[in-house]
């Protein structure tokens, strides 16, 4: 064979060559995308049973709710910074009071669903000790969150977290939030007491209050 069809042959195989690239990287990038999937409905549909690596002395009870002994609960990360309506909030102000933190976003249906539940027991508990905190996540500007909390009647404060750095902070192996809606109660010395990684009914949000709010 010549030299010039040995070059014509290789120019007409390159092409196919191309293509079968081509086809393997998308074959790997859609493999990814599967499992990136499949990790993200496991982790919104997760009982939390398991907090990650590190340690994990939580117990997970019904409803979803994950709770910690007092003597084995650890102090929450800093959660502070300019809300949804721009103002500044450290949930660290609260110590001294049971604080329910709430991540939600305005795209999110089941965080639609128990909105309301959140506004009605945040009403009933608040001369009781109770202060709500939200952390809106995910939501790129936030007009359909200050939207989302007109439509629903939200009067507590919501810290803008768009790319989700505040939920970072919660060291793993302990009740970190891994879903998105999330719910964390912190006792009065600012530790984290319970989690729920699913939406909530008044009556569980309740529940997973109730205990630390008894706690003396």
């Amino acid at each position: 064979m010549s030299a010039a069809s040995r070059v014509s042959l290789f120019l007409d195989r390159r092409p196919n060559r191309s293509r079968g690239q081509a086809r393997s990287r998308r074959a790997v990038l859609f493999t990814a995308a599967v499992a990136a999937s499949a990790l993200a409905l496991t982790a919104c549909g997760s009982g939390g049973t398991s907090g990650g690596s590190g340690d994990t002395n939580f117990v997970t009870g019904t409803g979803g709710i994950a709770t910690v002994a007092q003597g084995k609960r650890v102090v929450a990360p800093d959660l502070s910074g300019a809300t949804i309506d721009g103002k500044q909030l450290d949930v660290a102000d609260y110590k001294g009071k049971i604080v329910v933190i709430n991540i939600w976003g305005s795209w999110c249906g089941p965080c639609r669903l128990e909105a309301k539940n959140f506004v009605a027991v945040s009403a009933d508990l608040k001369d009781k000790g109770v202060e709500f905190v939200g952390i809106n996540t995910r939501d790129t500007e936030t007009r359909p969150a200050v939207a989302f909390e007109k439509q629903y009647g939200v009067t507590y404060p919501s810290l803008y977290d768009p790319t989700g750095k505040l939920m970072l902070r919660f060291k793993k192996g302990t009740l970190n939030p891994k879903s998105i809606p999330s719910t964390i109660v912190l006792d009065r010395e600012g530790k984290i007491a319970a989690r729920a990684l699913v939406a909530l009914s008044e009556d569980n949000l309740r529940k997973m209050i109730d205990p630390v709010l008894a706690e003396k």
